[in-house]
């Protein structure tokens, strides 16, 4: 099959796989143990910590792993809030309106405490704009929370400009990374970020290891989201999960080359000029600077259902995030934009890995065409 979905899960490296085997068969200790061997793997827990702390400019100290992305979003949100005495005074929060859906649920439970949520709207190009986030602001703002790189669109969010609003009005804030690590450049203090949530698994890495970033953490009140032995220094307990932490490192190391390369095949505009050429009628939603593995496209005069019906044995294609493919509804996001909902049924987000080929475009777009209305 040709794997067209990597923003859902982008492929495990073959140099993660290599470090995963060794992890698996020398890294069985437990990292909190004291003889040599535990130490030897706390050595390499605390290598990769020092990674994450290098590749967004912080100190590996502010790290804690996780199980990914939607554990981090919840300790950035929920364990900050619930956990320190001054913040939970202030009972109100500020997202987007095309944020990770765990975001609206994690939003909705604190809801249920107390909070109040106002939710800040896109632009057409599907950008929050740093305005519209300082007029969702209050006196009680507690904390606001702005994806870095969007989901189902590859667009960027002007992440320093919001932080800086932030920053000047005494306001936490936090973004979800899990997009955008290691394929944009992040420096945690030049944009005046807080706290930050990463995921393994879109940068080739395994599944069911991530991290969170807290700015000045041994500092901060937080609620544990998993009550355990003191591990994450308290926040996350549970013994720690070495050898997937060893993966995640391997993909740091690895993955900024193969994406590297992969840019310098521009497919994304290749894939654009074989529709224009073929004389599909199509819609590309975003700006012009999104992230070059990933784009939506809206298909005005195919039959969508049929397309992904006639390829389903052939191709890797999603309708929306893979957290709602499998939904009636309408990606949020698109709508968030102003699609209707037949619009928002003709869209596909199609994104790529570092081994995609141009013949493989050239086999997507002959799809599309027979397809047509």
């Amino acid at each position: 099959m040709i794997y067209f979905d990597s923003a859902a899960s982008y492929p495990i490296l073959p140099e993660v796989k290599t470090a995963l085997r060794n992890a698996f068969d020398n890294c069985f200790a437990n990292s909190s143990s004291n003889h040599f061997l535990g130490e030897q793997m706390l050595a390499i827990v605390d290598d990769v910590r020092e990674k994450i702390a290098d590749h967004i400019s912080a100190y590996p100290s502010e790290i804690i792993f996780t199980s990914g992305a939607t554990e981090s979003n919840n300790i950035a949100i929920k364990s900050i809030l619930l956990g320190d005495t001054e913040l939970s005074k202030k009972k109100h929060i500020v997202v987007s309106a095309i944020e990770h859906k765990c975001i609206f649920s994690i939003c909705n439970h604190l809801k249920n405490n107390g909070f109040s949520v106002s939710l800040v709207k896109p632009n057409d190009f599907g950008i929050i704009d740093a305005e519209s986030v300082k007029k969702a602001m209050r006196e009680d703002t507690a904390l606001v929370s702005i994806m870095h790189v969007n989901n189902e669109l590859g667009t960027i969010n002007p992440i320093a400009e919001i932080g800086q609003i932030c920053f000047d009005n005494r306001i936490l804030f936090h973004s979800d990374a899990a997009q955008s690590l290691c394929k944009q450049v992040i420096n945690v203090d030049a944009m005046n970020i807080d706290i930050m949530s990463f995921s393994a698994h879109k940068i080739g890495g395994p599944k069911g290891i991530g991290a969170v970033y807290i700015r000045d953490l041994r500092k901060r009140e937080l609620q544990p989201v998993i009550h355990g032995a003191g591990q994450e220094q308290g926040i996350r307990g549970g013994t720690v999960a070495a050898p997937l932490i060893s993966g995640f490192g391997a993909a740091l190391a690895t993955f900024p080359n193969y994406y590297e390369g992969f840019k310098k095949k521009n497919i994304r505009n290749y894939l654009i000029e074989k529709l224009q050429t073929s004389g599909v009628n199509f819609i590309v939603n975003g700006n012009e600077d999104v992230l070059p593995h990933i784009i939506s496209l809206t298909l005005p005069k195919t039959n969508t259902s049929l397309l992904l019906q006639k390829n389903s044995q052939r191709f890797c294609l999603a309708q929306g995030s893979a957290c709602s493919s499998r939904e009636i509804e309408a990606s949020h996001v698109l709508t968030a934009i102003g699609l209707n909902r037949e619009l928002a049924d003709r869209t596909l987000r199609i994104s790529f890995t570092n081994e995609v080929t141009y013949s493989e475009i050239d086999e997507l777009v002959n799809a599309i065409t027979k397809a047509a209305l």
